[in-house]
Formats: C-alpha cells, sequence, structure tokens
C-alpha cells in the first residue's frame, strides 16, 4: 500500500515538472487551497479526463468513412504530389528562438491597491465619464423624439459606477435578472438595494449608452455603438499586461449557465434570443490573462472584412491575423483549434517570427497542400501512443493514436523530442512533444473556461451592443483578478475570485456611504 502511494506521488511530481517546463501554472483562479495536487494537465486520480480536450474537439479521423474521406479532403496532396512538395518522412530538430518579450504586469501596484483600483486599470474614470456624457445625450435625443420623460435627470458619474455595480453583481450572486435585487425573493439583496432605488436603475438602463450617436463614416458599423469601448480596452489590456511565450487562440465559453437553462420554462427559452455574434480571444496559458478579442457579428454586418467571408477557414484565418498583430518578431507560440489551423496560415506566422501548433480535422480545417497519406487513416495501431510524422522545412505533421487518429500541426516543437499524457488508469502514454504541449495547455484553457463561466455578468440584454459590452466588461473583471493575483495586495488579503468580485462590487457602489439615492 505504502508502494502505491510513493509510486502515484513520483508519478505527481513528475508531472508537475514536465508541465512547469512547458510553461504552465496550476493555479488558475486560486480557489483550490494549498493543495494544488488537482492539475488539469494529467490525469493523477481515478475520476480525472483532464486530457479529454483532444476528444471533445478533435473529432477523431477514423478513416474509411465514405469515397470522400479515402480521396482525402479538398486541397490536399496525392503521394508524388507531397514528395515534390518537399514532404519527407526524414526528421530533423526544429529549435524556437527565445522570447522576444518580458513577462507578467507592465506596471507595479500597491499593497494597498483595492479590487476598483484593478477594474480602473481596464475602466478608467475617464471611460466612465463618457458612458455618463453619451447616455445624457441619448435621454436627450430620444425625449425630444418621443416626448419628455418627467422622472428622468441627468445621470452622474457616482450613478454610473453604482449602475455597473449593480449590473456586476449579477455575476457574483447569479441572479438572471438584475432587478431582482430589489425584489422579495431569493436573489434579493437589500444591502445593495438601499444604494439606488429600482425606478432610477431602470431609468439610466433604458437610456444607457456608449456611442449616442451614429458615426458618419469610417467606423464598423454593426458595432459602432461599442467599438470606441472596445479599442481603449483592448489598448489597457495591451499597456497592462506582457503575456507569456505560450498563447492560445480560441472562443471562450460565454453560452448561459447550464444549470439556469435546465431550470427554463419552454416560453423562456423561447423568449430568449440567439447570440449574433462570435468572440475570439488570444490568451495567455500560464495565467489565463485574455490579451486581445475579436468580435465577428454573424448577421453580415460590419466593415472589419469579416462580414464578406462565408468559408469558415477563411473567415477564421482572418480573426487569428487580427488577433496576433501585435505579437509579430517575438518568437510566440500559439497554440489554435481544428478550425483555425492550416499550413498557410501558421507558414505566414512564421515569417512574422510566430511560431504554431495546432490541432486538425479533415472536416473543419483547410488542409490545402497537406499529404492525403497523413490525412486519411489506415489500419489501427496495435498500441495507443503510436505516431506517424511528416516534415516540410520546420513543419511537421503528426498522425497519433490514442483511440482515434488525431493529427496536429506544428513548427513550435522539435518531431524528434518525445512526450507523455500521463494517466493512472492508462499509465504513461507516449507520444511527439507537439501533442503533450497542446493537450497541456489547451487543457488549462479548458479549466480557465470552467471556472470563467461561474463568473461572468449574467445581465441578459436583448441588444447585441450591450450583450458584447457586458462580456467585455466580464472579461476586464477576470484580467483585473489575475493583475491581483500578481500583484503585493494579494498577499496582504488573500480574495478568491468570488470574493474579489463582491468586493468590487461594494467599491463600486460605495458601500461605506450606504445613503440611498432617489
Amino acid at each position: 500500500m505504502a508502494e502505491c502511494g510513493r509510486k502515484a506521488l513520483s508519478l505527481l511530481e513528475a508531472a508537475r515538472s514536465r508541465y512547469e517546463s512547458l510553461q504552465i501554472s496550476d493555479d488558475v483562479f486560486g480557489e483550490s487551497g494549498d493543495d494544488s495536487s488537482d492539475n488539469p494537465f494529467y490525469s493523477t486520480s481515478g475520476d480525472s479526463d483532464s486530457d479529454n480536450y483532444i476528444a471533445e474537439v478533435g473529432e477523431e479521423d477514423h478513416g474509411g468513412t465514405g469515397g470522400g474521406s479515402a480521396a482525402g479532403p479538398p486541397g490536399s496532396l496525392s503521394r508524388s504530389q507531397a514528395e515534390e512538395e518537399g514532404w519527407t518522412e526524414t526528421l530533423q530538430d526544429v529549435t524556437v528562438p527565445p522570447y522576444n518579450d518580458t513577462y507578467g504586469p507592465a506596471q507595479k501596484m500597491p499593497a494597498t491597491a483595492t479590487a476598483l483600483d484593478f477594474f480602473q486599470l481596464f475602466v478608467p474614470d475617464n471611460c466612465i465619464q463618457n458612458m455618463v456624457t453619451q447616455t445624457n445625450m441619448y435621454a436627450k435625443k430620444f425625449q425630444e423624439r418621443f416626448g419628455s420623460d418627467e422622472g428622468w435627470r441627468p445621470v452622474t458619474a457616482q450613478e454610473m459606477k453604482a449602475f455597473l455595480g449593480f449590473v456586476t453583481s449579477t455575476s457574483v450572486h447569479r441572479c438572471e435578472s438584475v432587478l431582482s435585487i430589489w425584489s422579495s425573493g431569493f436573489f434579493s439583496n437589500q444591502s445593495i438595494a438601499l444604494k439606488m432605488s429600482q425606478s432610477r436603475f431602470e431609468k439610466i438602463l433604458k437610456y444607457f449608452h456608449i456611442v449616442a450617436f451614429r458615426p458618419s463614416q469610417g467606423s464598423n458599423q454593426g458595432l459602432y455603438k461599442i467599438q470606441p469601448f472596445l479599442d481603449s480596452l483592448q489598448q489597457s489590456f495591451s499597456c497592462t499586461f506582457r503575456p507569456s511565450q505560450t498563447q492560445v487562440l480560441h472562443e471562450p465559453l460565454i453560452d448561459e449557465d447550464p444549470v439556469f437553462i435546465t431550470t427554463c420554462t419552454e416560453r423562456e427559452l423561447r423568449k430568449r434570443k440567439k447570440r449574433k455574434f462570435s468572440l475570439w480571444v488570444r490568451q495567455c496559458t500560464s495565467t489565463g490573462f485574455i490579451c486581445q478579442i475579436a468580435v465577428h457579428l454573424k448577421d453580415g454586418q460590419g466593415t472589419d472584412g469579416l462580414a464578406t467571408l462565408k468559408n469558415k477557414p477563411q473567415l477564421h484565418s482572418l480573426v487569428a491575423k487580427q488577433l496576433c498583430q501585435n505579437i509579430s518578431g517575438k518568437n510566440a507560440i500559439i497554440f489554435t483549434g481544428p478550425s483555425i489551423t492550416s499550413l498557410s496560415l501558421f507558414t505566414e506566422f512564421s515569417k512574422q517570427d510566430i511560431y504554431c501548433c495546432g490541432l486538425l480535422s479533415t472536416r473543419k480545417s483547410d488542409c490545402t497542400g497537406l499529404p492525403q497519406s497523413m490525412l486519411v487513416c489506415g489500419s489501427t495501431p496495435a498500441q495507443r501512443g503510436q505516431s506517424r510524422i511528416m516534415m516540410k522545412g520546420s513543419m511537421s505533421l503528426i498522425s497519433w493514436y490514442n483511440k482515434g487518429h488525431f493529427k496536429f500541426l506544428a513548427n513550435a516543437y522539435s518531431p524528434t523530442k518525445k512526450g507523455l499524457i500521463i494517466k493512472r488508469k492508462s499509465g504513461e502514454i507516449p507520444c511527439p512533444l507537439a501533442v503533450e504541449a497542446f493537450a497541456a495547455h489547451l487543457s488549462y484553457i479548458c479549466k480557465y473556461d470552467d471556472k470563467y463561466s461561474k463568473y461572468f455578468i449574467f445581465h441578459k440584454p436583448n441588444k447585441t451592443w450591450q450583450q458584447v459590452f457586458w462580456l467585455s466588461i466580464s472579461i476586464a473583471i477576470n484580467n483585473a483578478y489575475i493583475l491581483y493575483k500578481m500583484s503585493d495586495a494579494y498577499t496582504v488579503k488573500r480574495y478568491s475570485r468570488a470574493q474579489f468580485g463582491e468586493r468590487l462590487v461594494r467599491e463600486l457602489l460605495d458601500l461605506d456611504d450606504c445613503s440611498p439615492t432617489q
């Protein structure tokens, strides 16, 4: 028994050592206590399925599913064409140059910094003042057109902060309607309800705007009401934090809480509109900090070049270029899912000193220029962990078997180096280092998403620009907490993510002075 315990401990220590060498932290939001043995990258417990990300998004290719599969995906190369294009089974070492940037917060925050101080790194006072100005302008314009509103008076900066605090509180208490705060039901919160009357809150909610008037030209028409805020947020993300070398491009988890959906009536579900936008992010895999966001409207509005693209791989490729435009020349390593991974994109990125590792799918990926012999699966290997690799220059195309065939395209890791997927039940499953790195980093992002989904703002407006705004605020708050965790302030008061959110709400509402406003 003792021998089994020692073996499990050595397995865990080996796992920790390996993912630390891959530049991954095992602390997402610091809510697992002092014991961090439940790491998200290697299955060291019987019930862990931490490497299932590949099974979820990889759509393993089993081959033999029809004539199209046997012939290979569109754009793929026959054996003779692949040889002419330079694909070979002769492997050579690949070395990624050192990262040309520092890593971590860009400015040192004092130990006395509050939750509001960290939040205002992204949403400063001048941004809130702009919301005040635009909301008052919109209210005036609205009343000039539709008649005066006797119950309205211009909003102030203090009220706007309180307004943000009330809506943000839905991320902490997870109430579907922010108006529940003033009710007598389960989600009522009299401690903060005293700060503003429900009628006053509803007036501000009615007229709330970031941009009151449509610009004449030169703006993303579909997002013109939110674009200045998004631009400001992007700038603050870049100025406050420098990501690690390893980063991932993906769509974060922003769908409704599954527990809420299961309790909804059919009528409530019919009333809820589907999202009309997609959101991609570039995210640091060492901390979870979201470095950049890209929003695409599904209804075809906008002048950002995305709306005219109907081909999904082409659309996702353009999104990837937008997200990575600020990291050229730094030798960053980017991990991508099947919808983004392609030889042409990775080749273009390599010219900008951006290195890549991505999962391939014959159904979702652009397979142009890749050998058919690697994409169409043959016979099932005798055991898990076997792999085949072909190279073209520094680019490796990997076919790896683990209860299914998985394909990877990478130039960020040498194909001659070996890695391991560690599971207690299955033991050590050998794999190329690129596969291990992909599973490790993407599993971290999956764990981040699982925790992030618990803290997004539950308020669900019908207007798309407002949905994007509150989602962006949620991202800013999560980023603020990550900076707080990396600051001296965390050593003074060790708030969990939930406690940080509660503290931010109280500071936005200025609850040290609880005199109500009418």
